[in-house]
Formats: C-alpha cells, structure tokens, sequence
C-alpha cells in the first residue's frame, strides 16, 4: 500500500468519526458542542473559556458556547460504542487506570467538590484543594510512549473513592466489550492505591481479562492452604508472606533476568497463589521487579512488588504490562494545560462531565491524526518521526481544510428578547466540599 492511499484511509477514518461523534454522540446543541471540539484542536492561546468561541472554527456567537454546555446532552454509550469499535482485535491490549483532579479552588456553588490533595512544583509537597475528583481507564496503544486514549473518564461522588469508582469502570468495560475471541487479552495497570482485595476480586471468572497492580512494600499475604487433615475446620491461610521480611519468602515459582533497553537489567521474581488475608478467594500471582541501572549503581531502586490476576502470561510480559502505565500521567497533564480542560469554570459539576467527554473525543482525534500530520516543530523543537500528543496539536489546524466540519451554519434567529422585567434572580445556594475520610487500609 502506497503512502498517499493509506494517508487518505486514515483522513477518511477520521472523517467518519467525527461524522458519528455529530450524529450519534451529541443529541442536543450538536452543533455548538462539536464547534467547541474543534475549537480545542485549533491549538490557539486562550485565557477563559469564552475566548475559545473567538476561534476560526466555532461558526456561532460566543453565548452558544456556554449553551452547548449548559443545555446539552450526550449518549454517553454511543460514545463508549464508537470508541471501543477504535481497538485493536487481536493481540495484548493494555490499558491504565488512575485519578486525577480538577481544582476549582474559587468555586463556592459548585457542586460534588471535596478537598483532595494537589500536588505542587516542589518536590515532595502537595496541597489541599477544592477539587472533582475523575478516574480514567484508557487504552495505551504502545509501551514506552505518550499516547493513552481515554475510554471512560468518570467523576467521581463524593461518597466514593478510586477503588470503588474504578471496580464500575471495569464491570461497565466487560459489558461494553462484549464476547471476545481467544487471540485478545486485556490487562489493566494501576498504580499502588488500587492496590486491593477490593479491586483484585473484580477481576474473577473473567474472560481474557487480567489487572496487574502495584503493592505496597509493607504488605502481608497468605500462601495457599495446607491440604485438609480430614479433622477440624479446613485451613484458609498457609504460611505468612511478608515483603519486608526476606525470611518469609519461599522459593519463587518463576524467576527471570534479562536486559531492558530502557531500565537496564531487570530481576523478576514470582509467587503464585497468595492472597490477602481479607479474601481468601481472591488468588493472585505476586511478582518481584528488581530493576538495576548503571547510573543508579551506587543508589540502587528499592525493588517494587506487583500483583497480577487474569489469564496465564509470562511474568516478563505482565511486567512490561505494568510499564505501559506511565503514559497516562502526561495524558492527564496534557488535557490540562494544552486541551483547556481545567480551563472553564462552570456552575454545575454535569456541565464539567460533558466537558470532559468532549476532551475525550478530541484527544481521539489527535491519535488517529498522528501518522498524516506533518510535523510543525517551533524554531527551538527538535523534529520527531513519531509524533506526541502536543506535536500532533501543533499541526492539525492544517487538517481543518479536509475533515469540512458536520456542523450546518447557523440559522439567524432575531433578537432575544432577553430577561422577563419583573423577574426575580435567584441566587445558587453556596455549597461546601466534603472532607473524605481516608481511612487506613487494612493491608497486613
């Protein structure tokens, strides 16, 4: 396949999508909403949120930019539908799943606010913020990369916390996928707080799906039970599995070295059949990585561990799965700073959820854009055969000429007649964010 015949598949893919996104995705102010999104991907300067209606690409007056929001509506599983159909069919497929906040530090009405820890420039430090909380699962395309696709990106209540929220991620994530064929395997990485029994027995009885997680180093397991005596109750727990005891280890189940171009050599160990003392049913594999670099010879890393459950993989393959991982830190940190998510102030928290999602659509776009772009480094950027996110960004405006946006122009409609005389404004009613009460997990 020449170059020109696959630029022009990928153009039409794109084209297609968001001919779907106008369609299926946005049932109401369609057409403000979609302007919105490739108000976003024009990449230009803004300050506010109503500076992004200034953009060549939203065709309406600056006010349908806060209608779009305010009176609009998605279909949200039309959403998740169309992404999913963006997944690859076969192979291993990693996915990450994390948290993320979005600070209102000035908001006073806003609802489903909790104070939530905000980490700062200094190294070390964090802060306590009025914030929403959002947990978001996205497919990481390749290891070692910048690209981590959202497929659900959901706020969480305030009675809630990440392992619960991110236990319906992935309950919705078997529902929308559906029957899957033996040649594709599904594996989630999460960091430390997901941690679990909790989490880990979410992922029970099913098919081609698998989680691997971090642990914390001061963990305490069980081994498999001891058979049954045929006297008595029979035994849940065997022997006592401490990571900060090396006396308590047995002999590894599986045990590699090899050498990593990125971390060097690696060491992994791995123990099969522990649990948590809390959930004896809930089984999984613990996996050891000691990682040795030449320029950290004299400070080696502390070793991390990491729990895995699913279908049967090597450990070097569950652990490169847990690498694949970091790409979602840079994802939450370019939809921030370069794709204004944080930017607008709205007056509800379900205007903030339609927000996001149309983020979400966007990000997508700049992925399937990524090979037809043609980089646009600034004077002081070194040029990229493979583009990131922000370079894509850079230079999608010149894309805008062929996608022709969906959207029709808009109707003039005369004057508004503006607010009734007589009416009473009524003010929103002050609202204070909730302090959640991070209760130590029981761990040991």
């Amino acid at each position: 396949m020449n170059k020109t015949k696959a630029t022009r598949e990928q153009l039409n893919k794109i084209i297609e999508l968001r001919q779907e996104i106008h369609q299926n995705c946005l049932t109401k102010y369609g057409d403000a909403q979609f302007d919105l999104m490739d108000s976003v991907l024009s990449n230009q300067r803004v300050n506010s949120y109503a500076e992004l209606t200034l953009s060549p690409q939203f065709k309406r007056q600056w006010h349908s930019g806060y209608q779009g929001i305010k009176a609009g509506r998605q279909n949200r599983q039309a959403m998740a539908n169309l992404l999913h159909k963006q997944l690859p069919s076969t192979g291993i497929r990693v996915y990450a799943l994390d948290t993320t906040i979005w600070p209102h530090p000035r908001a006073k009405t806003l609802n489903g606010l909790v104070y939530e820890y905000n980490a700062t420039l200094s190294k070390g430090q964090t802060v306590i913020s009025k914030a929403h909380v959002y947990s978001g699962l996205c497919w990481i395309p390749e290891r070692k990369g910048s690209w981590a696709l959202p497929l659900s990106m959901r706020r969480l209540p305030v009675n809630s916390t990440a392992v619960t929220m991110g236990v319906a991620q992935v309950k919705q994530f078997l529902r929308q996928r559906g029957a899957v064929s033996d040649e594709v395997v599904d594996v989630i990485a999460s960091d430390g707080h997901y941690g679990t029994h909790l989490y880990l027995a979410a992922f029970k009885g099913a098919k081609q799906l698998g989680a691997i997680t971090r642990l914390r180093r001061d963990r305490v397991l069980s081994g498999p039970p001891p058979p049954y005596s045929g006297r008595g109750r029979p035994p849940v727990h065997g022997d006592r599995f401490a990571f900060a005891e090396p006396e308590t280890w047995w002999e590894p189940d599986e045990q590699v070295v090899f050498e990593d171009t990125g971390h060097g050599q690696v060491k992994l160990q791995a123990w099969h059949n522990l649990h948590a003392k809390q959930d004896a049913s809930t089984s999984f594999t613990v996996i050891r990585a000691q990682i040795h670099q030449e320029r950290t010879a004299k400070k080696r890393p502390k070793a991390i561990w990491l729990a895995y459950i699913g279908p049967a993989l090597a450990i070097r393959t569950a652990w490169e799965c847990f690498d694949h991982r970091w790409a979602i830190e840079p994802q939450f940190r370019f939809r921030k700073q370069q794709l204004h998510w944080t930017l607008p102030m709205f007056q509800l928290a379900q205007r903030c959820d339609r927000w996001s999602q149309l983020i979400d659509l966007a990000y997508w776009q700049l992925y399937l854009a990524r090979d037809i772009v043609a980089d646009q480094p600034r004077p002081w950027q070194p040029s990229l055969d493979s583009l990131t996110p922000g370079r894509v960004l850079q230079g999608f405006g010149q894309l805008f000429s062929q996608l022709k946006s969906p959207t029709p122009l808009p109707k003039r409609r005369g004057k508004s007649p503006g607010w009734a005389k007589g009416t009473q404004r009524t003010k929103r009613p002050k609202r204070k964010p909730v302090k959640r009460n991070h209760k130590r997990r029981q761990t040991a």
